[in-house]
């Protein structure tokens, strides 16, 4: 996620904790959300002996990355995938002799929609912009929006909305669907934005900015399965990483903040069970956490990249092997 110009959201701070990790010669970074590159980037220029794998759902993402990763050619490896094939990517590059998968010493997840994703009316991830009802990161996948929306019963929509949108009128909204779209299927960013507008009371309309947002945001983590792919990828990807690796996520709403922040603190407790009278070796911590809580950006960057204003960081880092 960047701004217009694809800035990436907090480089600073995400190249400040990284590099440490990434110094000698051969350390492998994987960028599971590459996008148009630029931590990517930023990442490969601060450290000279960097290799890195890049990965996207995206085709268009890969492709464009591959233009602007050019000078860097002969470090990177792009692969156009979902991010919780990580074991699978790691293993296939080692077996290629592109990479040392024991090497792996930094992980980079930057989740949700890209701004070209966005600023691309085609896409469908934008209430601002009349498109197509589409939705997909992976444009080769089958489901669209649309397939939801049309076909999915009330009760179903209504729960997807509540739960990843947190709408307060999720069955209101998914009644107003229904009726809708049994007189037309509805095929429209602009008609859906529409119908839930006039769903929501007209008092709360009046604050909160648009009021399709939440809408739109719990279809886009329907149709990419967002959590349920973040859930499965993040433990894979980070028993991965080699001692002295270190984690680095955005987040930018909620419910991905929540999973990141269980997965670390969980390997970055002690394990051993109540009652014993002495710490277990197997059961020490495996990571140490490098951030209090979630940071977040400041006004500075957020004024110059309004897309980064609800970005959640943490940082993790591998300090012991598992038992």
């Amino acid at each position: 996620m960047g701004s217009d110009q694809h800035v990436p959201v907090l480089a600073g701070r995400v190249t400040a904790l990284l590099e440490p990790a990434l110094a000698a010669d051969g350390a492998v970074l994987v960028d599971a959300t590459l996008g148009r590159a630029g931590h990517a980037r930023a990442l490969l220029e601060a450290c000279p002996g960097l290799l890195l794998v890049g990965i996207d759902a995206d085709a268009a993402a890969i492709e464009a990355a591959g233009e602007l990763l050019a000078p860097y050619a002969g470090r990177v490896t792009l692969v156009h995938a979902r991010y919780d094939e990580i074991p699978g990517i790691l293993a296939a590059a080692g077996g290629a002799g592109t990479i040392e998968p024991d090497r792996v010493m930094g992980l980079l997840f930057d989740l949700g929609v890209s701004s070209p994703q966005l600023d691309d009316p085609g896409r469908g991830f934008a209430y601002a912009q009349d498109a197509p009802l589409d939705m997909r990161m992976d444009q080769s996948g089958e489901r669209t929006a649309a397939d939801i929306v049309n076909a999915f019963p009330a009760a179903e929509l209504a729960r997807i909305l509540h739960v990843y949108g947190e709408e307060r009128f999720a069955r209101r909204i998914a009644d107003a669907v229904v009726r809708e779209r049994a007189r037309a299927p509805i095929t429209s960013t602009q008609r859906l934005s529409a119908i839930v507008k006039d769903a929501i009371p007209a008092a709360t309309r009046r604050t909160g900015g648009n009021p399709a947002k939440r809408t739109f945001q719990a279809l886009r983590i329907e149709v990419n399965d967002e959590l349920g792919t973040l859930s499965r990828a993040l433990p894979a990807a980070l028993d991965a990483l080699a001692v002295g690796g270190r984690v680095v996520v955005l987040a930018y709403h909620s419910l991905e903040d929540r999973i990141v922040k269980r997965e670390l603190v969980r390997r970055a407790a002690d394990q051993t069970p109540p009652g014993l009278p002495v710490p277990a070796a197997a059961a020490a911590p495996r990571f140490r956490l490098l951030t209090r809580g979630a940071e977040r950006p400041g006004s500075e960057e957020v004024s110059r990249n309004p897309r980064a204003a609800s970005a959640r960081l943490r940082a993790a880092e591998r300090i012991r092997q598992a038992a």
